[in-house]
């Protein structure tokens, strides 16, 4: 009997110590993975620049390790809903299959090749292009990027006037149309004026912008007539040398500002009567993000120029499409194009596109979005309801946006653009650093939030990402004037 006491403590004790062992063993897993972890924040942190930030405030990005239709992940495990398909560009959502086999299919039948070939990539993407663009664009320059598809824009339209003097652009001050020379030179917002007077192109004029809630001229509509879109048409007459116009149909980062009804087609008009270009940017607003194909196709505009890029390969790889009528490319037949690069036309950028076409026509994805987008409108008209630190509410489709009030009445912001430049803790992002912890990413600007969730999107999963909204803006609300 002894024995077997003697042997089962035996066993006892050998299990203790695999268990003490294995757990030791554990714990040092677990902690070597999270050294892994913050050395590779550290490391990111260390050796890249964060991107429109003052440096010190991102010394440990969080580290995302996966990510899966509306939901990304990161290394601990945690579960995000991607609540603004990051920078409103996922919009199929993260891992299409079709998208991603279209693009490993590419990189093993060619790369890359000089933009001067032909090549059946390219072939099919500009025949799928021209089957869901605006009606009368027929040419296309192909870039990487957004910033490059308007700086392709500008130098197009400043060729094409060329041989009447004109060479002005007219933009507008709520505005964000990219990064480099020309295209920073044309964004209105205060991103601007960290590259002036460097990039000061001459040329480049603003005008107001159609924000119905924030009205320059202090205008109700209908009765304001649309004051914004004849104060641009004065500014034409009396600038002279105006070669063209540049607007977000739908601003986007500055607010998801949507123009009222009369807004675009009147441009499209004073543009026609100015003999002038209308460009429209539609990096963000385009790919079905507002319940059409594109914007403009809303209010029945055709543009002249149209720039598209993030939705076009749900930003799978990195493309921008300037778009050009048959006019303005019928011109280049016997003058010189002045503008290309390297990567024009990559092959393997472009191949997400026909893919990401047949992908919102399998999956329904307009319909999804003008069905969704209504619901998410809906929901967020309730919050509005619920919360005093609510200004305004705004949007399309599935683009959104809340805007912030300190005082309803008066329209004061909490917060404002120099706030934001000199580094210093918004109130938009202390909420979606509380969205952030209950598993909610929210894109904040200055003092509003931009809600564009995945086309994808089911009702399930805008309510879960309204609800967390909800609660964290409890955290503003007793910050008001009252």
């Amino acid at each position: 009997m002894s024995k077997e006491i003697s042997d089962q403590t035996g066993a006892l004790e050998t299990l203790l110590s695999n268990g003490v062992s294995l757990l030791n063993r554990v714990t040092e897993e677990i902690t070597n993975l999270s050294m892994q972890l913050d050395e590779t924040a550290e490391l990111v942190a260390k050796h890249m620049y964060g991107t429109w930030r003052v440096q010190k405030n991102w010394k440990k990005p969080q580290n995302i390790v996966d990510a899966e239709g509306v939901y990304f992940f990161d290394a601990s495990g945690k579960k995000f809903l991607d609540f603004s398909s990051q920078l409103v560009c996922v919009n199929l959502g993260h891992k299409n299959q079709a998208v991603i086999e279209a693009i490993v299919e590419q990189a093993r039948k060619m790369p890359y090749i000089s933009p001067a070939f032909a090549t059946e990539i390219r072939a099919r993407t500009s025949a799928a292009l021209m089957k869901v663009l605006p009606e009368g664009l027929e040419k296309i320059f192909y870039s990487t990027a957004g910033t490059e598809a308007n700086e392709a824009a500008i130098k197009i339209t400043r060729m094409y006037q060329k041989p009447k003097g004109a060479y002005k652009i007219i933009s507008r001050y709520t505005s964000y149309h990219g990064s480099t020379a020309g295209a920073i030179a044309v964004t209105g917002d205060p991103r601007r004026w960290f590259s002036e007077p460097s990039n000061k192109i001459p040329g480049t004029i603003f005008a107001p912008d159609c924000y119905c809630y924030r009205c320059p001229f202090q205008q109700e509509y209908p009765a304001c007539g649309i004051t914004c879109a004849e104060y641009l048409d004065y500014m034409i007459a009396n600038e002279g040398n105006v070669a063209g116009i540049i607007v977000e149909p739908v601003v986007g980062t500055n607010g998801v500002l949507v123009p009222v009804k009369e807004y675009l087609p009147r441009l499209r008009q004073i543009a026609d009567d100015r003999n002038i270009l209308l460009i429209v940017d539609e990096v963000m607003a385009g790919w079905g993000r507002t319940g059409t194909w594109f914007a403009v196709d809303n209010w029945g505009v055709k543009p002249d120029i149209l720039t598209t890029a993030k939705g076009s390969t749900s930003a799978y790889t990195p493309l921008g499409i300037t778009a050009t009528t048959r006019r303005i490319a019928d011109y280049f037949e016997e003058n010189y194009f002045a503008h290309g690069h390297t990567y024009e036309a990559h092959p393997l950028a472009m191949a997400p596109v026909p893919a990401v076409i047949q992908e919102y026509k399998r999956l329904n994805i307009l319909e999804n979005v003008r069905k969704q987008g209504a619901y998410l409108g809906k929901r967020l008209n309730e919050i509005k309801e619920k919360h005093v630190s609510v200004g305004d509410i705004r949007g399309i489709g599935l683009f959104w946006a809340v805007e912030l009030a300190k005082n309803r009445k008066t329209k004061k912001p909490f917060n404002t653009g120099p706030e934001k430049f000199t580094g210093q803790t918004l109130m938009v992002d202390r909420v979606a650093a509380e969205l952030f912890n209950r598993g909610v990413y929210l894109m904040a600007w200055i003092n509003h939030f931009i809600i564009a969730p995945p086309l994808i999107v089911t009702k399930e999963q805008v309510d879960q990402g309204v609800d967390a909204l909800d609660d964290a803006l409890k955290i503003v609300d007793g910050e008001v004037d009252q």
